[in-house]
């Protein structure tokens, strides 16, 4: 295997602290595009820190709905959320529009098979294959 498909290949890998960073470094970037990894590893970050900060809510406040640390949470991630969506319909050739068809059940899964599908390796309409953000 030759040095150039080793990079090809492994050049957009993004760790699980560095898709944090990116998250909130691009936080009103709604171009370019965005691997899986930066993708999932943001909603899995998104989703420990709501379940932590839930029970800290539930624990200060005593309430079983969102409270004060989670409400301030969901309005933190709100943006970068929909940027980084956008930013990932782009690395499969998608307008970020495509998230408002999430409102619907079919719509929810037409959206998942997108995001755990692969991106495009070359550029495509949205730009170059590189990941948004990364200097």
């Amino acid at each position: 295997m030759s040095d150039s498909s080793i990079i090809g290949r492994d050049h957009r890998n993004v760790g699980f602290v560095e898709a944090l960073q990116l998250a909130f470094r691009n936080y009103f970037l709604f171009s370019g595009r965005s691997s899986r990894g930066a993708f999932w590893f943001w909603v899995l970050w998104t989703l420990i820190i709501s379940i932590v900060l839930s029970a800290v809510d539930s624990i200060l406040f005593g309430s079983a709905r969102v409270g004060f640390f989670g409400g301030i949470w969901n309005l933190v991630t709100f943006i970068p959320g929909i940027a980084i969506g956008a930013r990932r319909l782009h690395d499969v050739n998608r307008s970020g529009w495509w998230q408002l068809i999430g409102i619907t059940v079919i719509g929810l899964l037409v959206l998942l098979y997108w995001f755990v599908k692969p991106g495009q390796e070359q550029t495509n309409d949205f730009g170059p294959d590189a990941e948004a953000g990364r200097d």
